[in-house]
């Protein structure tokens, strides 16, 4: 299984994602998007292309109907998904793990801040995917992709 993970694209009317994200998109079986879509439109083409899983960010104001919390399952492997701007903590990470303190989940995937993060919080991988179109002073923009085959996975950042 192979599943694409996406976090603050903050697209605006009239404007699309990378050529390389959509290149990256054709074989995914599962879209997270860790929230600040900004337009109803991409939520709805990323739908079309596999299951979408997606959480509300902070810029997401139209779209009311994305919840700031999920939890998916992927076999025995747990994923929380949240943007990272709310809750305790004093950095984006903390605040994405605090999220799910009592959930008991393997991963943590978050936004907000545009970095990409990729690190361990007390046994819970934490991924940021960083940002596929405003990279923030960092030096590329960049997604995830996450393979799962039977009881392993692995988490990786696509940088372009």
């Amino acid at each position: 299984m192979k599943v694409a993970i996406l976090s603050d694209t903050h697209i605006r009317k009239g404007q699309t994602l990378p050529q390389p994200v959509w290149q990256a998109l054709a074989d995914v079986n599962t879209i997270i998007h860790a929230g600040d879509f900004i337009s109803e439109k991409l939520l709805e083409d990323l739908r079309i292309i596999a299951p979408t899983i997606a959480v509300r960010g902070n810029c997401d104001w139209l779209l009311g109907e994305l919840p700031d919390k999920a939890i998916v399952q992927f076999g025995e492997l747990k994923v929380g998904i949240t943007h990272g701007y709310q809750g305790k903590g004093s950095s984006t990470p903390d605040r994405a793990y605090n999220t799910f303190i009592e959930d008991q989940v393997d991963m943590i995937v978050f936004g907000h801040s545009h970095i990409p993060y990729k690190n361990y919080i007390n046994g819970v991988l934490m991924f940021n995917p960083g940002s596929p179109t405003e990279k923030r002073g960092q030096p590329y923009f960049s997604i995830g992709l996450m393979t799962i085959e039977d009881d392993s996975y692995d988490v990786r950042h696509v940088f372009f």
